[in-house]
């Protein structure tokens, strides 16, 4: 991750910036980061995950899930722009949106991330932490190499499954289950 700006950005001014097409970025505290393509394998597990939550949200109206390209503005003054590789935001949330040309103005109540092999402990754990702060009441970190899940929410240790346990949405995405080592077949 590189940062490529020199003076605090708006979440306005990110939205409009003509970056290179190809590229993808995150404003964090008003500095521009460009963030490293993934590979095939990030790619498929993040569609699984998104395929497996956006059919379960769907079917049951609880709200929408979205795709890694939408921002979340998750901190003002300075502006902080994150987007996940996956996330749902609950039904009610949804009148808050007053723009959805927009980034949406909150954090979501899932944030699903997934690992690349470019990516370091320190950046992931820094990422969950700004879900968390913002107001996001679970994070998903997936990891493909080892075919785990780590499950954060506030004020609770994180929970670490392996491929053969199952993950559920709580009380975010009530009902929801499904093996772990099915999000990486």
């Amino acid at each position: 991750m590189s940062s490529i700006s020199t003076r605090p950005m708006t979440a306005d001014e990110f939205l409009v910036y003509p970056f290179e097409p190809g590229t993808r970025h995150e404003l964090v505290r008003g500095e521009v980061r460009s963030l490293e393509l993934p590979g095939g394998k990030h790619g498929r597990v993040a569609l699984k995950a998104g395929r497996l939550i956006g059919n379960f949200v769907e079917s049951r109206m609880l709200g929408y899930s979205y795709a890694a390209e939408t921002g979340f503005v998750i901190e003002r003054d300075p502006d902080t722009v994150r987007a996940p590789d996956v996330s749902f935001v609950r039904v009610d949330r949804l009148p808050e949106v007053l723009d959805d040309e927009k980034f949406l103005p909150f954090a979501p109540d899932l944030a699903v991330e997934v690992a690349s092999p470019t990516d370091r402990p320190g950046e992931i754990a820094e990422k969950t932490d700004r879900w968390l702060t913002a107001g996001t009441r679970m994070v998903w970190n997936l990891y493909p190499r080892s075919a785990t899940a780590t499950i954060h929410r506030p004020g609770t240790p994180p929970v670490t499954l392996s491929a053969e346990d199952e993950i559920d949405g709580g009380d975010v995405l009530p009902g929801f289950r499904c093996c772990v080592g099915e999000l990486f077949v």
